[in-house]
């Protein structure tokens, strides 16, 4: 019990215990969704194809999190975040028909992006710059336990136990309630390095993390629409297969995560990065061109633990950044994030009728644009060293018209 109350002490505790949480109550949403809409509301292509719109509209709006931090705490906000995911996870199965699950997608949305703009707000600045790759690695080592749990566990309840979907959301949601109701009454409030500032902030000098951020989004949404796609459609993957991947992705993140954490605090974030966006050129072009469904599946794996290598991104932001700047700058970022998720899916899904090799060279395309710009990320990366070359300042100077000279002639 003492052993509790001293770990209830450290922040780093309490973000591992949030990092459990969330996974465990959205991956049981997220595996069952498709299956669900089909046989208890009869959707189609179109309505869940609005559905997966409706549900990118709060990451969009990640930004107006800093508002709420007007009156509300980051931490309380996190929590409450976490809350409101496990409620709409909760009450999913008791509205199966196309408007209440609209409704339940959007309230479980809305925790879930508040909820992650606000952890990497907290996980930045609750860390060192030393210690805060190697944490993140953690973090997704617990998350991928937690998917791995719950996969688990959906497995056993439904396959052995016949147990409805209902009640399946209701013990997921459920138990991520009482676990954040346990995690309020047991940790304190945890004082802020830096007083957060409480407006929108765009800086010129953060462009680099922005573009980033942006293609970032772009590519995220041809694996995660596009990518195991191409598994049912071209290699007739079952669902088993498919959750058969997701499970091997979720072990190699349990095991080699933190690995990775570590070895970008080694290396830096500019090599951890190019050597990332080298591998996805080679996996897109790799999706483009693969006909055979074990290589495919072995592409998709691959994929998957390159992505964890984003977090170079966060902690090149963590310090090139004002402390005081992290909270509003995580909004703006998951918003630029979710630029690409707006239009993305509806512009590929029609270039993917024609040509599906086509959308994943159009991947390796956004991926050789990531490659430009994290070449110019320094060696070291701090504030007034956020790039090795301003490109806004040459646009700046091009733009200032030459100073008119008045030239004498000798007579």
């Amino acid at each position: 019990m003492s052993r509790l109350r001293a770990l209830c002490q450290q922040p780093q505790f309490l973000l591992l215990a949030m990092a459990f949480v969330m996974p465990l109550t959205f991956s049981v949403w997220n595996a069952l969704l498709n299956n669900f809409v089909i046989e208890k509301a009869q959707f189609s292509g179109a309505e869940i194809g609005m559905l997966q719109s409706l549900r990118e509209i709060p990451g969009f709006l990640a930004f107006t999190a800093v508002f709420v931090l007007l009156v509300m705490k980051e931490q309380t906000l996190a929590l409450v975040s976490l809350a409101i995911l496990s409620v709409g996870v909760a009450i999913t199965g008791w509205f199966p028909f196309e408007l209440g699950l609209y409704c339940t997608t959007v309230l479980m949305s809305v925790g879930f992006h508040y909820f992650e703009t606000i952890n990497q707000s907290l996980t930045l600045q609750w860390l060192s710059k030393e210690q805060s790759a190697h944490f993140m690695g953690k973090q997704l080592a617990v998350k991928g336990f937690a998917s791995l749990l719950a996969y688990g566990l959906i497995w056993v309840l439904m396959e052995w136990f016949a147990v409805s979907y209902n009640t399946v959301y209701m013990l997921a949601g459920g138990a991520g309630l009482l676990i954040c109701v346990f995690l309020w009454l047991a940790f304190p409030q945890f004082k802020q390095p830096s007083t957060q500032n409480k407006k929108l902030i765009l800086r010129k000098r953060y462009w680099l993390y922005y573009g980033l951020t942006f293609f970032s989004g772009a590519r995220r949404q041809i694996f995660v629409v596009f990518a195991a796609f191409m598994m049912v459609e071209k290699f007739h993957y079952s669902v088993g297969d498919i959750s058969l991947l997701f499970m091997i992705n979720y072990v190699f993140n349990l095991l080699f995560a933190p690995s990775i954490g570590k070895w970008i605090a080694r290396i830096g974030e500019r090599n951890a990065l190019v050597f990332e966006y080298i591998g996805l050129a080679l996996l897109f072009s790799g999706y483009a061109l693969v006909e055979n469904a074990h290589i495919a599946g072995a592409l998709y794996v691959i994929d998957h633990l390159f992505f964890a290598m984003a977090i170079a991104m966060k902690t090149y932001l963590q310090k090139i950044a004002d402390p005081k700047d992290i909270a509003a700058t995580s909004g703006v970022s998951f918003t630029i994030n979710h630029i690409a998720a707006v239009i993305i899916p509806a512009l590929l899904g029609i270039v993917w009728l024609t040509s599906p090799a086509l959308v994943f060279f159009i991947g390796t395309g956004f991926t050789l644009c990531s490659l430009l710009l994290a070449l110019n990320i320094p060696a070291i990366p701090q504030p007034g060293a956020e790039v090795r070359v301003n490109i806004l300042d040459w646009a700046n100077q091009a733009a200032i018209p030459a100073p008119h000279t008045d030239v004498q002639v000798n007579k």
